[in-house]
């Protein structure tokens, strides 16, 4: 079979290519074989690709990764809101259903001036089933967000069935009244006596709020 010469294969000489490159003068370019010249400008051309690339392509090319990160971000932000534009009715609903439910918690907290009639409830709560109150002592009221905590210390005495009467009257109250604390022990008359925190609450009217708020803010400053 007749082998097909490749053009210019057989001229090629890798020891020629090498005597080439010691035989050439670096002050006269101009008269370098062929193949050296090849090879050299391929080197420079090569040098000046990786130099580019680190001098200035490689700062747009992060600016450019950073440019997709933030266009991803921002369409992920676009999705979101658009998905609560599609339900902002169905939100809507459900705050109304929340502040609905709020306001009916908030019924259950008295106001300054119904403080009073509460603790007369409660009182009545004890006496109602025979039970002598040994000690009624407030204790200090206890300011939080939006509304006053008062613990109340109290000492009672009576039998076992009285004291479970009184504390279901407690929670059948309309106002939220909470039994802390509690334990029961016998007396010096060989009788039994309970000893409980009744915690009410009251929410604050807007000055105390207002007053809340400055507070808070003040402190925040202070921090700073």
């Amino acid at each position: 079979m007749k082998k097909t010469a490749v053009p210019g294969a057989a001229g090629f000489s890798f020891n020629r290519l090498v005597d080439d490159f010691r035989q050439m003068d670096p002050n006269d370019p101009g008269v370098w074989p062929m193949a050296p010249k090849v090879v050299v400008l391929i080197v420079l051309l090569l040098v000046c690709l990786l130099g580019s690339w680190w001098l200035s392509w490689k700062d747009q090319l992060d600016a450019l990764d950073a440019r997709h990160a933030e266009e991803q971000k921002l369409k992920d932000e676009w999705l979101d809101k658009k998905k609560q534009a599609v339900n902002l009715a169905e939100y809507k609903k459900q705050l109304d259903e929340i502040d609905h439910q709020f306001g009916a918690l908030l019924k259950q907290l008295p106001n300054r001036s119904q403080m009073e009639a509460l603790l007369v409830d409660i009182n009545q709560a004890g006496r109602g089933h025979g039970l002598q109150f040994e000690l009624w002592k407030p204790g200090q009221e206890m300011v939080k967000d939006f509304y006053a905590e008062l613990p109340i210390a109290v000492e009672l005495t009576g039998s076992y069935h009285d004291f479970g009467q009184f504390a279901a009257d407690i929670a059948k109250l309309p106002r939220i009244v909470t039994l802390r604390d509690l334990s029961v022990s016998m007396n010096k008359d060989n009788g039994l006596k309970m000893a409980v925190t009744a915690v009410t609450y009251r929410y604050l009217d807007e000055e105390e709020v207002a007053k809340q708020r400055r507070e808070k803010s003040n402190k925040n400053a202070n921090k700073q």
